[in-house]
C-alpha cells in the first residue's frame, strides 16, 4: 500500500516537472539587407507576375484529364 502511494507521488512529480515553462531564449540579432529602389520594384514586379500566373493556373483544367 505504501509503495503504491510512493509510486503515485513520483508519477505526479514527473508530470509537474514536464509542464514547467521553458526559460526564455535570447533573441538573435536579425540581418538586414539594403536594396536599391529599382531592385525593390523589380522584385515586386516579379512577385506580382508569379501571383498572376498562379491565379490563372488555378482555373485551368488539371493536366492528363479526360478527353
Amino acid at each position: 500500500m505504501v509503495a503504491a502511494i510512493n509510486d503515485r507521488d513520483d508519477a505526479m512529480n514527473e508530470t509537474a516537472n514536464q509542464f514547467k515553462k521553458a526559460p526564455k531564449r535570447k533573441k538573435e540579432k536579425a540581418r538586414s539587407v539594403s536594396v536599391s529602389p529599382e531592385m525593390r520594384q523589380a522584385y515586386a514586379d516579379l512577385i506580382k507576375e508569379r501571383e498572376e500566373r498562379e491565379a490563372y493556373a488555378q482555373h485551368l483544367p488539371a493536366e492528363g484529364g479526360k478527353r
